[in-house]
């Protein structure tokens, strides 16, 4: 049996498809003799140093060997391609000789040496690092020094090929450089023992905050904000006891991140070509590690010699670890990284979601790992979001590549998991899984992309595919364009040319006979086609969407998406979105009138109105709760006041024309993706919620409460909302749950609902709600049951905040307690939402602050004894990885209700060691100098020491003597309890009085 990977370790893997021991055997470097000693990977380059002295560039497209470079100074130590120019390379020897090659690949030219720097002569350069903007080079080696090297190029201008920079020394730290890191003009270096920053243009150096260490810990620059909008740096700095310092250029402190109980989760398992992934549970401890290096790309990276760490500092948590034995060095670029092992071998691995390793192991024909990986991450592979990649076809199809003979448990356990899938997403239709299937296709003239199949597939004139369609439907309405004023001039040619015309195109027309067609036939076939051509240009755009080029590109991806709205609009958007209202002079309407015009539709009145009414414009007539209706029209629907005569807003539930069952898949695959682009070309929130209530019929309505789930500020955009939500109530009126519901046995709605999986999420929700509705608080202690099909944003639009508050609670608890902090962090989408919480849990079932604060905001006595409702909700939010803006929060938040205890774990956190001893003081309990282990700073575990009643009594018999303190003590009333080590000390001092008493005596008489 395939064990599963939690929910929360779900995201990311850790993959290797490729095997490079090929690669290294044509080099000739598998052998004992010459060896692997270093590597450097870029867009275009695999640099490999060797034992020899030599340095292979291989091309990574297509693995070709492309140049070897010699250097006759030594082995090859350290080797760093260009970022931002790959026609240049660095390289260090072990004799300390550091080169600047320029390779002039685009001239067709022989490489040459730029420039050559000996500043390293007899020492081991142990870090290279480029400047980010320009042609020089960093340099640190085993002795503390750091230099820089400027390397000389055409590319700069005339004549600069010919002038030879000066190599600087930068500096020079107090031990060997572990690694070297540069960003905006700032460079670290992280020695054995501390980091400094440089400003390299105004030459200023700072220490990286105050505390020591020993050891190899690494140092980098990792960039805030996305790719496209790249905010300052910050600096990080590895720290012991697996901690990370966050610093600002200043080499200020800003936050230090704890990772050592985080770490406490099993390893993910590397998923390999060599051997079946294995994931155990119950592998879970704290870790207690020094990272040697850290480099970054979106996320921080680093590695021991038998693991490989991600990390989030952004959020504080922890990406993926896997166990990877004997890793020496690691070179990254984007998601891939290489490894060089300690034995010279390498491996490449990539860093994706389980369903993109499932549909590259498929592509691979590895149909024994992919059910593997599906099975073991099946929480991933189950979402909506998975169909992109992995539509349920290619599931099966992936079945049915499994022996049933030997793998029947393994076709089990995938069955299971297919049986768990959730409905299609975005760009997952059938015939679209299909398509993307195939080994290739063309483009025709008119855009639309030919599929050509490969064994077995659907013929490449499948006529019945949406490309042949339209381009059929296209040429039929071509061939019936003609104009009134030609037909008027001269009727009779007009038919005779038709009729020539029709000679050739007859093909494309069902038409019974070939007779000369009058003027009223041809309108008649062109009527009949006309229909049919406005749906088919519905999902015309959606073969130009399935072009990578444009999926890829969200301008491009606008841009179809802005031609393909009105089309949309024209063919299946209302007349008329704001009805007038009748008055009541006029006939009224009868009531079966009003129900059968609301069959297709519900009325939602505005927000602003919604107080005047007491009851809801319409009902809505019982439908099953997934059965098809008849399509009807909207028609106008009487208001109840003559305030609302032009605010009576629609939600669209059905289609007010037929739509074929497959058209109507692709057009919600455009619907949902148009949502998600923010409605190209209208723009706005308001653009948004017109756009959901008038195509709700198309919507996936999963897909949608996802999407919105986090914007309560707009009821009419979030499905969640109490006005959409309950319409969602009334249609599912019919339900068979619906009754037990209604008779109030709470034990027995719940048994009725677990009994409907797999649930859909909307249906779930509405009978969620109904029950809240009819028991209140009690109903919502029992819905984390339904996690994670109904979230917490789904409790937080329906419940009240102080029921919302056990059902977070009860959420946590029913996770072990080894996961509670990572699944708690899990839960924290947007992150805005942790002060929420925390304002939450500190304002109900909370004591009185009268009796936790004094009249001036301090501490009162003892006040910290008081017991909180949400005591352990409380101290996992404080406890959760957070930035320094957030730490500060809530420490104000904490200190404002008199939440003592969170307030002395932050001032901890943050260093404000005044504040915590004087809050120390005035609550009169000295335990609390006793912090926690895990504590984020290195010289906070000893200040509470340092204070102890104990260590004060010793120093005062340091002082005075243990006679002499001990009795004035016991005089005053003090008591005194020494541990057995304090009564040895006194027991030496003793000792140690009465020889000092005694040599004093001998050396008086002897003189």
């Amino acid at each position: 049996m395939i064990p599963v990977v939690p929910v929360e370790s779900c995201t990311h893997v850790l993959a290797e498809f490729d095997c490079l021991d090929p690669l290294l055997s044509a080099l000739r470097l598998d052998s004992g003799r010459i060896r692997c000693t270093c590597l450097s990977v870029s867009r275009k380059w695999l640099a490999l140093g060797t034992s020899a002295g030599g340095l292979h560039l291989i091309q990574r497209d297509g693995w070709k060997q492309k140049l070897i470079l010699t250097h006759k100074e030594g082995s090859v130590t350290q080797v760093s391609c260009c970022p931002h120019d790959e026609d240049f390379i660095a390289v260090a020897t072990s004799q300390g000789l550091v080169v600047v090659w320029e390779l002039h690949l685009e001239r067709r030219g022989r490489p040459e040496r730029v420039s050559v720097s000996w500043e390293h002569r007899g020492q081991t350069v142990t870090s290279l690092c480029w400047d980010t903007a320009a042609l020089r080079v960093f340099a640190g080696d085993v002795g503390g020094k750091v230099s820089c090297v400027r390397a000389g190029s055409s590319k700069l201008g005339k004549g600069s090929a010919f002038v030879i920079f000066p190599i600087q020394t930068i500096t020079t730290v107090d031990s060997r450089v572990v690694q070297l890191g540069y960003s905006d003009g700032h460079l670290v270096v992280s020695s054995l023992s501390r980091c400094y920053l440089c400003d390299t243009e105004r030459e200023k150096f700072w220490r990286v905050g105050n505390k020591e260490r020993d050891g190899e810990f690494g140092a980098c620059f990792l960039q805030q904000g996305s790719a496209g909008q790249r905010g300052q740096a910050l600096l990080y700095c590895a720290r012991p006891g697996s901690r990370l310092w966050e610093a600002s250029f200043a080499g200020e402190v800003l936050s230090t991140h704890q990772f050592k109980q985080l770490l406490a989760c099993p390893p993910l398992p590397l998923v390999s070509y060599k051997n079946e992934p294995h994931f155990n549970p119950a592998q879970a401890s704290p870790q207690s590690l020094a990272f040697p290096r850290l480099l970054h790309d979106q996320n921080l990276l680093t590695w021991t010699d038998s693991a490989i760490y991600i990390f989030t500092p952004h959020s504080g948590q922890v990406l993926l670890w896997t166990e990877v034995k004997d890793v020496v060095e690691i070179s990254v670029f984007r998601n891939e990284l290489f490894c060089l092992h300690g034995d010279g071998r390498l491996s490449h691995l990539s860093l994706m979601s389980p369903e993109r390793c499932v549909e590259r192991l498929m592509k691979r024909e590895n149909w024994t790992l992919a059910t593997t990986v599906c099975c073991m991450f099946q929480h991933a592979i189950i979402t909506s979001r998975a169909r992109k990649s992995l539509p349920i076809d290619r599931l099966e199809q992936l079945k049915a590549q499994l022996n049933s003979g030997s793998q029947q448990q393994l076709i089990g356990q995938l069955e299971e998991v297919i049986s768990k899938l959730e409905p299609l997403d975005s760009a997952c239709s059938s015939r679209r899984s299909s398509i993307s299937s195939h080994e290739s296709f063309n483009v025709l003239d008119c855009g639309i992309y030919r599929v050509i199949s490969r064994r077995g597939s659907q013929s490449d004139d499948d006529s019945s595919s949406l490309a042949n369609q339209s381009m059929l439907e296209e040429e039929r309405l071509k061939e019936f364009s003609f104009t009134e004023e030609e037909q008027v001039e001269n009727d009779s040619q007009s038919v005779c040319g038709e009729a020539d015309r029709s000679d050739t195109s007859l093909q494309f027309l069902p038409l019974p006979f070939r007779s000369k067609p009058p003027r009223v036939a041809l309108q008649a076939v062109r009527d009949r086609y006309t229909h049919t051509y406005t749906l088919i240009q519905l999902s015309l755009k959606l073969s130009q969407i399935q072009d990578p080029m444009v999926l890829l590109d969200p301008v491009c991806l606008s841009d179809v998406l802005r031609e393909w709205a009105p089309v949309l609009e024209r063919v299946l958007g209302p007349e008329d979105h704001t009805r007038p209202t009748e008055t009541h002079e006029e006939k009224p309407l009868e009531e079966e009138e009003i129900v059968s015009s609301m069959s297709c539709c519900v009325v939602v009145q505005p927000d602003i109105y919604s107080a005047n009414l007491d009851e809801p414009a319409a009902t809505l007539t019982e439908e099953e709760d997934h059965g098809e209706s008849t399509p009807c029209s909207t028609a106008p629907v009487r208001a109840l006041s003559s305030p609302l005569a032009n605010h009576v807003e629609l939600i669209q539930l059905f289609s007010p024309k037929p739509l074929p069952t497959d058209l109507q898949a692709d057009l919600s695959q455009l619907a949902c993706l148009y949502l998600e682009m923010g409605c190209p070309g209208r723009g706005g929130i308001e653009s948004v919620c017109v756009f959901l209530r008038r195509y709700f019929f198309l919507l996936d309505q999963e897909r949608v409460r996802k999407m919105y789930s986090g914007l309560s500020d707009c009821s009419c955009v979030n499905i969640n909302s109490p006005n959409i939500l309950w319409r969602v109530v009334e249609f599912t009126q019919a339900s068979k749950v619906v009754e037990v519901i209604q008779k109030g046995d709470l034990l027995k709605s719940l048994r009725s609902l677990r009994e409907l999986q797999p649930w859909n999420a909307p249906l779930l929700l509405s009978h969620l709600y109904r029950l809240y509705d009819k028991h209140g608080e009690v109903a919502v202690r029992a819905y984390p049951q339904f996690y994670p099909t109904i979230l917490p944003s789904d409790i937080m639009a329906m419940a009240l905040p102080s029921h919302f508050l056990p059902y977070l609670d009860n959420l946590v608890q029913s996770r072990a307690e080894q996961q509670r902090l990572s699944f708690l962090g899990s839960l924290l989408q947007p992150e805005t939402l942790r002060q929420d919480w925390l304002e939450l849990a500190l304002s109900h079932d909370a004591p009185q602050k009268d009796d936790t604060l004094t009249a001036d905001g301090q501490p009162r006595w003892h006040s910290h004894f008081f017991s909180w409702g949400y005591g352990r909700l409380l101290s996992l939010l404080i406890r959760l990885p957070a930035d320094l803006a957030s730490k500060q929060k809530m420490l104000e938040m904490c200190r404002t209700h008199g939440y003592w205890m969170g307030y002395l774990y932050l001032c901890r956190e943050l260093q404000r060691r005044p504040e915590a001893f004087s809050a120390i003081c005035r609550l009169d309990d000295m335990t609390l100098l006793e912090g926690d282990d895990d504590d984020t700073n290195d010289d906070s575990t000893d200040w509470s020491i340092r204070v102890s009643p104990e260590n004060i009594i010793l120093r005062l018999v340091r002082v005075f003597g243990p006679d002499r303190a001990l009795t004035a003590l016991q005089e005053r009333g003090i008591p005194v309890d020494l541990s057995s080590r304090s009564t040895l000390v006194c027991d030496l001092l003793r000792v140690a009085e009465k020889r000092q008493s005694m040599l004093e005596f001998y050396s008086k008489h002897i003189s």
